[in-house]
């Protein structure tokens, strides 16, 4: 057997595994009561205050960080596989995002990369988000894997079709003969 498709099998493996625990995580969820459905506005309150006190504690950004926060595209931004996150600044915080998509929440700040990709993150949770000049990408640090991918604003959309169209030269041309 090829180590390709070792890692097939595998891969196919961790697959269903996940598959069968989602299910029988959603079977064991109990329905919520009425008085549980009631009291929905006063935990809304709660988070919001939860968040409003996270963020009279958090330090403020140097403005290197401001910078490139200023350069986050913020809204509901679309991802593949019909998914979506919706990234807002915090007018409390200038510099913070608050970052939500299906079953996570994390509060986001920018921090410098070397590269110049734009890269926020919620250090308690392990969380990445990183912007690209095409797309954007949501990664879970702590366990090794992608949140959601393909993520793109509108600019990032045509900064897209136009690589399709007008390709960045590779990085390594092998067509030019060498010179000696």
């Amino acid at each position: 057997m090829t180590t390709f498709s070792k890692c097939c099998r595998y891969l196919a493996g961790l697959l269903w595994g996940a598959v069968f625990t989602l299910q029988g995580a959603v079977a064991q969820t109990p329905a919520p009561s009425p008085a549980q459905a009631k009291s929905k506005p006063a935990a809304a309150k709660s988070t919001q205050q939860a968040v409003k006190k996270a963020s009279e504690s958090e330090p403020p950004l140097d403005s290197h960080e401001l910078s490139i926060a200023q350069r986050v595209h913020i809204g509901q931004l679309p991802c593949e596989l019909g998914a979506s996150v919706n990234m807002s600044a915090d007018a409390a915080a200038p510099g913070y995002f608050n970052l939500q998509g299906k079953g996570y929440k994390y509060r986001m700040r920018p921090v410098a990369t070397s590269t110049g990709a734009i890269r926020l993150e919620d250090a308690k949770a392990g969380a990445v988000w990183l912007q690209l000049s095409n797309k954007s990408m949501l990664m879970d640090q702590i366990n090794g894997r992608r949140l959601a991918d393909e993520c793109a604003h509108p600019d990032q959309v045509a900064v897209a079709n136009d690589m399709k169209i007008n390709p960045p030269p590779a990085l390594i041309d092998t067509s030019m003969p060498v010179r000696r």
